[in-house]
């Protein structure tokens, strides 16, 4: 059975369905959808905006509080790079290095 929509006293005769109870409601009882913008939907059928539909936040500026500087702080001349890995003995004030290849390196204090 139809239902009749007196349009006295409304702006416009204009009438449509709503996209989810497929009811006839005037154009102006008709909302967009927050969720989806192209649904046409009356007021019972209108949901609340998904924040999870939403862009997400842009990404925080996150510095660290001491930063660990590029250059050597140790003067040691270019007899050690940095792809060299240290073990140290202290016998008899020598400082003794293993090197990524196995070669040892004695260093004086």
């Amino acid at each position: 059975m139809s239902l009749f929509l007196d349009p006295t006293g409304r702006a416009s005769y204009g009438i449509g369905l709503c996209a989810r109870c497929s009811k006839k409601f005037f154009l102006n009882d008709l909302q967009s959808d927050p969720n989806s913008p192209g649904l046409m939907v009356c007021r019972d059928d209108l949901d609340d905006l998904d924040p999870y539909r939403l862009p997400a936040r842009p990404g925080e500026a996150i510095y660290l509080e001491f930063v660990r500087p590029d250059d050597s702080l140790t003067d040691e001349g270019d007899l050690f790079t940095l792809s060299d890995v240290g073990i140290r003995g202290l016998d008899n004030g020598l400082d003794y290095r293993i090197t990524d290849s196995g070669d040892f390196r004695e260093v004086t204090l």
